[in-house]
């Protein structure tokens, strides 16, 4: 599809005149190109090859910054969420041996984590409870794609990419990231500012796939939907107050989601970029899903039709 080939003032070319209606566009499969690839092997050599942790990088990316880690569960669920790390910091012991606390630098040593042995009123220092337990983590910054790269690795055909407005649970976030990667989204769209940012939540609720996937983080979410339709694709809010459920909105072809915030949903701002709407039935008395969990619904029902027309084809 060229760029803004179909939005044309005055009609709606998905069936009618209206938000509403279906689109005609042509078949890609999953991935993208090599802007998603790049994403992917950057973000690879940072988490390692195999349980190989890669080495320290002197600087991140604009938007990052170096997390901390500290208290040995919390450091053991950072191994297991394969989180890149930078280094250890671990408090010399006097006297009698801590295995829990060795345990923990056989498994970080095992991977390829340079190990600091460093004093406790060091710890303290740096802690910003005073709950270390003798021992802290410091993760490599996330490297953040760009939008141009969440669109190229969208390709030219039906692409699905999620836009998140202010969604600031970091569990609820990677869940989603989860969410996107399995159904083969092309990326996640994220605010800098008042949204959940890739931390050790996002790792672990993620199963990783924030290593998988182009998250990019973009100063204005309105201008971002603007680059997008400018890129060929429809964006649809995800609200309860739409019109339209899943299963009769426009959700086929090349759509961008929006996703709103656990406590507001989509802001009028974004409902007022978007080309269409849909809502999630229901018939029990709980209020709505949480967004993770409506995420998953609704990027399944992309799914379910885009597969439903690539079938259709071959």
């Amino acid at each position: 599809m060229a760029k803004n080939q179909s939005r044309k003032p005055g009609r709606d070319v998905r069936g009618g005149t209206g938000k509403r209606g279906r689109s005609q566009v042509p078949k890609a499969g999953r991935g993208g190109n090599a802007g998603g690839k790049a994403y992917r092997d950057r973000n690879a050599r940072k988490a390692g090859a195999g349980t190989k942790q890669a080495p320290p990088r002197k600087h991140g990316r604009p938007g990052t910054s170096h997390g901390l880690i500290e208290g040995r569960r919390a450091c053991a669920e950072a191994l297991d969420a394969h989180v890149p790390l930078r280094r250890a910091l671990v408090a010399t012991t006097v006297g009698e041996r801590d295995r829990a606390l060795e345990e923990l630098v056989v498994r970080l040593e095992g991977v390829g984590v340079p190990v600091e042995y460093v004093s406790r009123d060091r710890l303290d220092g740096r802690s910003s409870h005073g709950a270390h337990q003798g021992i802290m983590l410091e993760t490599e910054p996330f490297a953040y794609a760009t939008l141009d790269e969440v669109i190229a690795a969208a390709g030219e055909g039906d692409a699905l990419v999620l836009l998140l407005d202010h969604v600031t649970d970091e569990g609820n976030f990677g869940a989603i990231v989860r969410t996107a990667e399995v159904v083969g989204a092309a990326g996640v769209i994220v605010a800098n500012a008042r949204a959940a940012r890739v931390g050790t939540a996002a790792y672990k609720t993620s199963a990783g796939a924030v290593l998988h996937l182009p998250i990019a983080q973009v100063p204005n979410l309105a201008a971002a939907a603007e680059q997008l339709k400018e890129a060929g694709f429809w964006l649809g809010a995800a609200t309860e107050h739409a019109h339209d459920d899943v299963w009769h909105a426009p959700l086929d072809g090349r759509i961008c989601l929006v996703m709103g915030s656990e406590g507001s949903g989509v802001s009028a701002l974004m409902r007022k970029r978007c080309d269409f709407e849909c809502r999630l039935p229901q018939r029990g008395r709980v209020e709505s899903l949480n967004v993770a969990q409506a995420t998953t619904a609704v990027c399944y029902e992309w799914l379910r039709r885009t597969m439903a027309k690539s079938e259709a084809v071959e």
